[in-house]
């Protein structure tokens, strides 16, 4: 699905020097490398404070402490995603509200969220899903009617480009009050073990997010909240550096190849590709298809005894999963989202994809379709 070893052979003697220069210095931990990459990511995104973190949970989880909800507060967010979005919500005593999804695009469904919100909700989470925003102008609007905050889930879609009626363009994860992302190996931006940010552009809130996550400190020995031990170490910072220079190119090269799955999936009848939302520009974390009278499951197995990988994102919903069920829920209630779980399949998608492979993946596909 990803092929990690290529893209580090393509960039091999600049992240090796990288690592070599925090070894070199022995600053593992908030080293320089953490600073200069903070700097160049706040340039990248436009956003004005950076908070890097151990990984994207923790992400989510910081700033959820950061904005001060309490236990029995409610936060919506999808049905369909995967789980560290709602399991964030739960472990700090809140409660999850699910909502169904937008049948094209995948992404939460503005209307389901406007209905489920009440007196006691505090929060959206819209999760920027397989690599294109959620319709983030429609959900400010909510959110503002409302007097309540969005946390935007950016961890497929960071880079990606989201466009407002009025012309102006921000990057997802740095248009609501709060973004978190991840950079587990697999994504577009991946370090080389665990990492993640919260992106923000209040100074205040920044400045308590540091303390969240640097154990509730902001003098050493100091401590003015109860926080955690969340940090980005100073070689996997120095590794994203590099990688953050190659980010654009590599949306880019995803972008091709989801061209040429759409050319030649586009019109078989039996697969739908990807939806493009035109608000928002796609870098395609994952190319997922929906298939269209044909079994899922059959050709998934079909792939892979020919060598081509396939996954599911996801094959169970949040509000039928065991660890969450709730009596407010039950199978039915969120029909779009469960068609998707039943129906979805990505195919591989990385940027070091040779034409050859590309071209096997496609042959594979449709041998499978005229079977």
């Amino acid at each position: 699905m990803v092929d990690l070893k290529a893209q580090y052979n393509r960039i091999k003697s600049e992240v090796d020097v990288a690592i070599q220069e925090v070894i070199d210095t022995t600053t593992f931990i908030n080293g320089p490398a953490v600073g200069a990459f903070q700097k160049d990511l706040e340039q990248y995104l436009h956003c004005d404070h950076v908070i890097p973190c151990a990984n994207g949970t923790d992400a989510l989880q910081i700033a959820m402490m950061a904005l001060g909800y309490k236990p029995g507060d409610e936060v919506i967010t999808a049905s369909f995603t995967y789980v560290a979005t709602a399991e964030v919500i739960a472990l700090l005593g809140l409660k999850p509200v699910l909502v169904d999804v937008d049948p094209k695009t995948f992404n939460i469904d503005p209307e389901a969220v406007e209905k489920a919100i009440t007196d006691k909700t505090v929060a959206i989470v819209p999760v920027h899903l397989f690599g294109q925003s959620a319709p983030m102008e429609r959900l400010m609007e909510i959110a503002k009617k409302h007097n309540i905050d969005i946390i935007e889930d950016t961890a497929q879609a960071i880079g990606a480009e989201y466009t407002f009626s009025d012309g102006s363009v921000k990057k997802a994860g740095t248009i609501g009050r709060v973004g978190a992302t991840s950079f587990f190996p697999s994504k577009n931006l991946g370090c080389y073990g665990d990492g993640g940010a919260i992106f923000t552009q209040d100074e205040q809130l920044a400045a308590k997010i540091r303390m969240i996550a640097n154990h509730g400190q902001r003098v050493r020995y100091y401590h003015d909240e109860i926080g955690v031990n969340s940090r980005l170490d100073s070689i996997q910072a120095a590794i994203l550096r590099v990688k953050l220079r190659e980010l654009d190119q590599y949306a880019f090269r995803r972008n091709q190849l989801a061209d040429a799955y759409d050319a030649a999936f586009g019109n078989s009848g039996k697969l739908i590709t990807p939806v493009r939302f035109s608000n928002s520009t796609h870098v395609f974390h994952q190319y997922t298809l929906l298939t269209n009278g044909v079994s899922r499951d059959e050709m998934k197995e079909f792939l892979e005894s020919k060598g081509v990988p396939a996954m599911i994102y996801y094959p169970v919903p949040l509000h039928m999963q065991k660890a969450y069920l709730d009596p407010r829920y039950k199978q039915g209630d969120f029909p779009v989202t469960e068609d998707l779980c039943a129906r979805v399949v990505s195919l591989p998608m990385h940027t070091e994809m040779q034409d050859e492979q590309l071209q096997h993946i496609i042959a594979t596909v449709n041998q499978f379709l005229q079977s």
